[in-house]
């Protein structure tokens, strides 16, 4: 199936990607995880995410998620992603593949998170990422990075 043409820079994410992280913040101990992330399209001006982590030394499942990434206005991109935590991020890039929260919404049982900001780098069949974020009352901070590689 053709890539619509709307996706522009966004087509370099399509692919599954798998690798390694690392993750830290003062409410927590710090972790290592195994990572594969799906960017997939089906021909219309998005692409579909999925997200799964697991240990990196017990393989036990950590976390997952999912959404959609879509071009947004005046080239700007947006992701909306669902975490089974109850928590719902819409976040916008003004440049590149470097995403703010626009607005975050919790359900009653979510921990309190109030500003994400994840800022993917694509090189070839590499994709790294940060993602800072301010949460349980601490201020915006790392929390997690990684280094996937794209299944060929």
């Amino acid at each position: 199936m053709e890539l619509h043409p709307a996706l522009g820079n966004l087509a370099g994410l399509v692919g599954t990607w798998r690798g390694r992280g690392h993750g830290d913040y003062p409410s927590i101990e710090a972790f290592s995880y195994l990572e594969e992330v799906t960017f997939g399209h089906v021909g219309k001006p998005f692409l579909a995410y999925t997200q799964k982590t697991r240990g990196a030394e017990t393989n036990a499942p950590l976390h997952a998620e999912s959404g959609f990434i879509r071009p947004g206005a005046d080239g700007h991109a947006e992701w909306v992603i669902a975490q089974p935590t109850g928590i719902v991020e819409v976040l916008v890039a003004e440049r590149e593949l470097d995403f703010y929260s626009a607005s975050i919404t919790l359900s009653p049982t979510a921990k309190s998170v109030t500003r994400v900001r994840r800022a993917l780098v694509l090189d070839g069949d590499t994709l790294s990422y940060e993602v800072h974020m301010a949460a349980v009352d601490e201020p915006m901070q790392w929390h997690l990075s990684a280094r996937l590689h794209r299944d060929t």
